[in-house]
């Protein structure tokens, strides 16, 4: 059973500073010299960006019920074997969610650190820290790290109000130069950060000091029975997958997967106007940002020609979310300006200025079984297709995402996780799904 140690970083509530604090703590013990790994709960992209640019490693998804509790096991215990430190970064307020950020914590017995933001705010903290730690027992609680602290005095302030047997970690200070920058659907990319690397650099220094920067015990982590073996499913394809800022939203473990089952992967741009490998078997068009990029898409006809020979070809497209918003005829921002894209999905694309769909959802297929995911966009589709199959939401059957069909493409806003079902994920590439 091996052994590690590892942190459980969560907060109250999204927002209060989880992912500077999780990657200022995997650049600090990077620097030192530690193998780090990071996990990300829930089904995330953009907070893995950061926090692989901070570890070094690729930051793959824990979560109970979108990966499951034997594959999360598996993972954790991969992880206590190669690396020095592990650490979690939960999603939204620990409790929230079902499964939320406690259960996994608890699961797995890996201690929480709770990073609650003190800006305009005294001895409340010491009320917020004290029901984070006593409104569960099974959950392990490490202790506290005040976020955006505007004082010496108003980090005192924060001590003074804990409970005596509640720790503080520690504290950051309030500081431009180290927070995170945003937009609609999170973080920025890691990519799109020009000082990424020196904000990281300036929070890991600004933690070194702290309670937080010390390595908790190791925690055992118990290996998951053994699955069955991969066939090799995929063997000898060779999938071609866009890849940039506005093609973005690629689970590692589902790339991992591909691998595993044989294809040959290979990326390219559309927004350098880089066309498809003519040998490529199947073309993978992932979530992301079309729609920040829609003018510069709309100007590359080399990529654009070479999709559109791809399927006319009627090689496999499968599109995903912002993938999907490629293929239709056109995407029409906030502002109301219409951009023409591929038109090889009939239908528009219009940007809204709140979320519209948000949450996990899984699809089920009758020879392959059920696929999890979870989607989560700022668009509407209007399209004349006829959805060939229909995602449902988790722990209930309402219904989620439509899934579409026109010759080769598959085409839905769910991001799928592929290693929930790998059968199901191979037979989407050899167009045999739906």
């Amino acid at each position: 059973m091996p052994a590690c140690p590892a942190l459980f970083i969560s907060a109250p509530a999204s927002g209060q500073g989880k992912t500077t604090v999780t990657a200022a703590l995997a650049r600090h013990h990077r620097r030192m010299g530690r193998e780090v790994r990071v996990f990300k709960t829930g089904p995330d992209f953009l907070d893995p960006m950061i926090l692989a640019r901070a570890s070094g490693a690729p930051v793959l998804s824990l979560d109970l019920w979108m990966v499951g509790e034997r594959a999360c096991r598996t993972l954790l215990a991969q992880a206590a074997r190669e690396a020095d430190l592990i650490l979690i970064e939960g999603v939204m307020g620990l409790f929230d969610g079902t499964p939320s950020s406690a259960d996994l914590a608890a699961t797995f017995n890996v201690p929480v650190a709770a990073v609650i933001s003190a800006k305009a705010m005294a001895q409340t903290f010491g009320a917020i820290a004290f029901g984070l730690a006593r409104f569960r027992a099974d959950v392990p609680f490490h202790g506290v790290f005040a976020n955006r602290v505007g004082s010496a005095r108003h980090a005192q302030m924060l001590e003074e109000a804990l409970p005596h047997d509640l720790t503080m970690l520690g504290h950051l200070s309030g500081n431009d130069a180290i927070e995170l920058p945003d937009r609609h659907l999170g973080l920025l990319q890691a990519a799109e950060i020009d000082d990424l690397d020196a904000r990281l650099d300036r929070a890991a220094d600004a933690l070194a000091s702290t309670a937080l920067a010390q390595l908790t015990p190791a925690v055992m982590f118990e290996d998951a029975a053994s699955a069955e073996p991969l066939l090799p499913l995929l063997n000898g394809m060779h999938i071609a997958i866009a890849r940039d800022a506005a093609f973005s939203f690629i689970y590692p473990a589902n790339l991992q997967l591909l691998e595993a089952l044989g294809a040959r992967v290979t990326h390219f741009s559309p927004l350098a106007d880089e066309t498809v490998p003519d040998d490529a078997d199947a073309l993978y068009l992932p979530g992301g940002y079309p729609e920040l990029h829609a003018q510069t898409l709309a100007a590359s006809t080399r990529a654009a020609a070479s999709i559109r020979a791809h399927a006319g070809a009627h090689k496999t497209i499968v599109a995903e979310c912002g993938g999907m918003l490629y293929l239709l005829d056109s995407v029409t921002d906030t502002q109301g300006l219409t951009t023409p894209m591929l038109g090889l999905l009939p239908g528009n694309a219009t940007m809204q200025q709140r979320f519209t769909a948000l949450g996990m959802q899984q699809i089920e297929h009758s020879a392959h079984g059920i696929l999890t995911g979870h989607t989560f966009h700022y668009s509407r589709v209007s399209t004349p297709l006829a959805a060939v199959a229909q995602a449902t939401r988790a722990q209930s059957d309402a219904p989620g995402e439509a899934v579409y069909c026109q010759g080769s493409i598959v085409a839905t806003y769910m991001h799928g996780y592929w290693p929930s079902n790998p059968a199901f994920a191979a037979a989407l590439f050899h167009g045999r799904a739906f």
